[in-house]
């Protein structure tokens, strides 16, 4: 697989297309259930990883002098451009990307559990797996934040779930970040993988070259595994930016953030301007392995991020 150079010359960008729902898909494409807005087929990844970074709006990171890795990465793969948070503060937008709703939560609470479906039902309920890694997290489904304050509650969505937290074989999911590797290198990757970096790695504590340098030493095992290599994805993106900036039918969001999608499957040096938000992304993971669809990712104003995936137009 190529590998990334940081002194790769950043392109122009430049917008694409949505096509119907119900064209017909192509081979090794997912098929997309009914809803009543159209969207494009997405491919059926073999893994997915989501990683998040933490409270930067968008300009504060394209182009960085400060995060050369990521934008990188941005200009190998793809950009999208038009990336929104949906709330503020961090716990509503973590609740949004397991769940596809905030549930009306509106601040960082700390037992403000929930009892509404979440991705990891959808995809127990359609034979895949999942883990999340969390950095400095003490051990196996810990519950609060790490003595040294590294690892926080708040950035741990699956905990807020009670059928996730109450049940000790699916909390045992959540693991400490060291695991990863081995798994990357034994090959045993759950379908679905969430990246959680602690606070100073996801530049929620620290600055962006920070966080930017902790990419550079993390993701290339990532993106040099079995699992990303056989048509897998990896998502980085932040949990919410500075401002109120949403898109998608919502007045009010949590930011503009830059959002990276990387995939052997992918348009390579793409970028899109489609608005895209949280739920946006819910719903790829969702019509990528049809599983349905949770809260908010059925919204028709909604669009899928199949731009990124979308077999180039015959001349």
């Amino acid at each position: 697989m190529r590998r990334i150079a940081l002194a790769l010359a950043l392109p122009l960008l430049a917008g694409v297309l949505m096509c119907p729902k119900d064209a017909v898909a192509k081979p090794g494409y997912a098929e997309i259930s009914t809803q009543a807005e159209s969207q494009v087929a997405v491919p059926a990844f073999s893994h997915i990883f989501l990683l998040l970074l933490e409270n930067k709006e968008f300009n504060r990171v394209f182009r960085s002098p400060g995060a050369p890795y990521l934008n990188a990465l941005a200009a190998e793969y793809g950009l999208a451009s038009q990336y929104y948070a949906v709330a503020h503060p961090s716990l509503p937008n973590y609740l949004a990307l397991l769940g596809a709703d905030t549930f009306g939560v509106a601040s960082n609470c700390r037992a403000c559990y929930q009892s509404a479906a979440s991705l990891p039902d959808q995809l127990e309920a359609h034979g895949r797996t999942w883990k999340a890694y969390f950095e400095s997290i003490p051990r196996a489904c810990y519950a609060g934040d790490s003595p040294d304050e590294l690892y926080v509650q708040k950035h741990n969505p699956f905990v807020y779930f009670d059928a996730i937290r109450q049940d000790a074989t699916r909390c045992g999911r959540i693991v400490p970040l060291e695991e990863l590797s081995a798994d990357l290198a034994s090959g045993d990757v759950a379908d679905f993988v969430w990246i959680g970096p602690n606070m100073r790695s996801s530049t929620h504590s620290a600055p962006i070259d920070t966080g930017d340098r902790w990419l550079a030493a993390q993701l290339p095992e990532v993106l040099q595994s079995s699992a990303f290599e056989n048509e897998g994805l990896l998502v980085v993106t932040y949990d919410e930016g500075d401002s109120d900036a949403g898109c998608c039918g919502r007045t009010k969001g949590g930011g503009h953030v830059m959002t990276v999608l990387a995939s052997p499957l992918g348009r390579r040096g793409f970028t899109s301007d489609i608005p895209h938000d949280h739920y946006s992304l819910v719903r790829t993971i969702e019509d990528a392995w049809d599983l349905g669809y949770l809260g908010h990712a059925a919204d028709p104003s909604n669009a899928n991020l199949a731009e990124f995936f979308a077999p180039p137009r015959s001349p």
